[in-house]
């Protein structure tokens, strides 16, 4: 048996970097971008002059956990606190983000791919990944 699935394009990931970036630049904060596929492997990252050079590994384990665990990862974040063997457990764990910032892309309600944002306060990560996905007519709820 063969699974067919759809994902995020590298071209739609370059639009998509390129477009949390000039919301970032719109707004005066200085952050770094990542776009990943459904597997967390990335297809696209950029990091603005004066961003922190650390930011942009938060923005790719933001996108990694926003792809793989098909959530945001800010409701990642509410999951793992919501049991005190989930917190612990999740120590455990490489890679997975709980900061504010990472999106799972959504197409036609399924997850195709993540985005994460990192530099800037949370909130304002998240709102340079919506302002991507919004622009390509993506969602980031399934």
């Amino acid at each position: 048996m063969l699974i067919s699935q759809v994902a995020v394009s590298s071209a739609t990931a370059l639009r998509l970097t390129a477009a949390a970036v000039a919301e970032a630049e719109r707004q005066g904060w200085r952050i770094a971008v990542v776009v990943v596929d459904r597997a967390g492997v990335p297809l696209a990252l950029a990091r603005m002059d004066e961003a922190t050079p650390p930011v942009l590994e938060f923005a790719a384990d933001k996108a990694y956990t926003a792809a793989t665990m098909r959530r945001s990862t800010e409701a990642f974040f509410e999951r793992m606190t919501s049991s005190p063997s989930l917190a612990l457990g999740f120590q455990n764990r490489p890679r997975l983000m709980v900061w504010g910032g990472g999106l799972p892309i959504v197409h036609e309600g399924a997850v195709v791919g993540g985005i994460g944002v990192s530099g800037a306060q949370d909130f304002e990560d998240i709102a340079c990944a919506k302002a991507a996905l919004a622009q390509e007519g993506l969602g980031w709820e399934s």
